[in-house]
């Protein structure tokens, strides 16, 4: 019975196969896949993986790739052969490619040729693509699969390390149970439909672009084109040409796009649904976006790998008067707002968000103290603080290690963001707390500038709009800001670098 009534992150495409077989699933480049065709193609790639490489469930495979129509079926096929994913940052080298290497204890790494030569000396390795005898060449001759042991709902297929802004990446353990009950949500809670035409660009190994829109998009039966990355001259070209109306991308990429020299010249009329997340949105670029685009339905998408990773969501129709707001938990997600002992605080108070919900990871990979710090009193400790208002809408203030305490009065980084964002010399800023022997931690905003303006001259502007106490004691000018494949700022290393 366990079989008959487990779903599998690979089941949701068996049943889009069955329902729409000869319905486009997903484009990539030149190549275009049927979703009969695609299921075709998981099968056999479990099989290659399983019988060439000699791997059986429970085995780790990572993923070192870019993103592709191969990555995507990699993916899909080790869930099916009851293998765990291990997703890894293409942008990783050294030792940083090494630690996730050996803590997931990867039995062998799919690669692209560019990369391969950055994988460490020793370790299985086979091309994903582009290179004679790659997975994706191997799909030419079709191989039936069985699996040596069916997964089911409870069993791992991924790890999902954690950016490691603030330490060591841990991987958090993923269930194809944990992962499904995601996708329903994000169906639900996004109003993903058959009909959508969504684009995906941003990295497939980042657990947003992957769980939140490509595997639900493809339960649903969607046409999905899959980009290399955010080229916003090929996503107008899309838009334009009719091949995509829908389009996730974080603050980041939505703030260059609406940088872009074509974007108040090109027809983008067709676009319905703009989603954003990853990190916090400046409400003054979204007002910008809404402003140039009103026709367009924004959706404010929020969570963390943890959670698999949407949690809340705020919809179009939420939008006015609450525009900082996150939203509310999803179908499958509860979540409070506690004190530092867990207790739960009234509506409009600071604090901890912390959930419960069947889609969260099982915890850390071979980390057990870091997992009993997170899962305490049957909740998940997320280390985001936010407020709640009494209609059960979330505000996030701040990660809770990046609250500044200044003079022994905390100060949220966000609040001091937004204001700076409104000064139209400001591209984009992070604020981050300094030592500081009068202060303790001295407001310090780290800014990349689109045209001239003196540190003295945003000082005075954020004075203009929050207390004094919480306007910016120093301003750095850098180039660009650091940050991690979802465009969340790296704000622990410009602490580093700065202290």
């Amino acid at each position: 019975m366990t079989g008959v009534r487990s779903s599998t992150v690979d089941g949701v495409l068996t049943r889009s196969a069955r329902r729409t077989p000869e319905r486009t699933a997903v484009r990539y480049g030149d190549r275009v896949w049927s979703y009969r065709a695609l299921e075709a193609a998981v099968s056999t790639a479990a099989a290659v993986l399983t019988g060439d490489h000699d791997l059986h469930p429970g085995d780790r495979v990572a993923s070192y790739a870019h993103n592709s129509d191969a990555y995507l079926i990699a993916f899909l096929a080790c869930a099916r052969a009851g293998l765990i994913h291990v997703p890894v940052n293409q942008n990783l080298t050294g030792d940083d490619l090494a630690y996730l290497l050996d803590q997931s204890g990867s039995a062998l790494v799919l690669t692209d040729p560019d990369l391969a030569d950055r994988v460490p000396a020793g370790r299985r390795v086979r091309a994903l693509r582009d290179a004679p005898g790659s997975l994706l060449d191997a799909l030419g001759t079709e191989r039936p699969f069985t699996p040596e042991l069916a997964p089911g709902s409870g069993d791992l297929v991924q790890l999902l390390y954690t950016s490691g802004t603030t330490a060591l990446p841990k991987g958090a353990m993923m269930t194809h149970g944990a992962l499904v009950h995601e996708y329903v949500s994000a169906i639900t809670a996004l109003g993903l439909a058959a009909g959508d035409r969504p684009v995906h660009s941003l990295p497939l190994y980042h657990s947003a672009q992957m769980h939140v829109f490509l595997l639900p998009y493809l339960a649903v039966g969607a046409e999905n084109t899959i980009l290399d990355g955010p080229d916003a001259g090929r996503i107008f070209d899309l838009v334009e040409a009719g091949l995509a109306d829908s389009l996730f991308a974080p603050p980041t990429v939505w703030i260059g796009l609406s940088h872009h020299p074509d974007f108040a010249a090109r027809d983008l009329s067709t676009l319905r649904k703009a989603y954003y997340g990853a990190s916090i949105m400046p409400v003054p670029v979204l007002e910008r976006l809404r402003a140039r685009l009103p026709h367009l339905a924004f959706y404010n998408c929020f969570g963390q790998s943890e959670i698999g990773p949407l949690a809340t969501v705020l919809g179009p129709d939420e939008h006015e008067g609450r525009m900082e707001s996150c939203g509310r938990p999803v179908l499958f997600v509860e979540a409070r707002v506690v004190d530092e002992e867990g207790r739960e605080v009234p509506d409009g108070t600071a604090g901890e968000v912390v959930y419960r919900s069947p889609q969260l990871c099982s915890g850390y990979w071979d980390k057990p103290e870091e997992t009993a710090e997170v899962f305490r009193d049957g909740w998940f400790r997320s280390g985001d603080l936010a407020v709640r208002d009494a209609e059960g809408y979330f505000t996030v203030v701040d990660r809770v290690k990046d609250v500044i305490n200044s003079g022994g009065v905390l100060v949220a980084s966000r609040q001091v963001e937004d204001a700076l964002y409104t000064h139209p010399a400001v591209a984009e800023t992070a604020v981050i707390g300094l030592p500081d022997e009068r202060w303790i931690e001295a407001v310090t905003a780290v800014v990349v500038l689109r045209d001239e303006a003196s540190d003295t001259e945003l000082i005075a502007h954020a004075r203009e709009k929050l207390a004094p106490f919480k306007a910016p004691k120093r301003v750095v000018f850098v180039d660009e800001l650091p940050r991690n494949a979802s465009g969340k700022i790296l704000k622990r290393q410009l602490r580093d670098e700065l202290t």
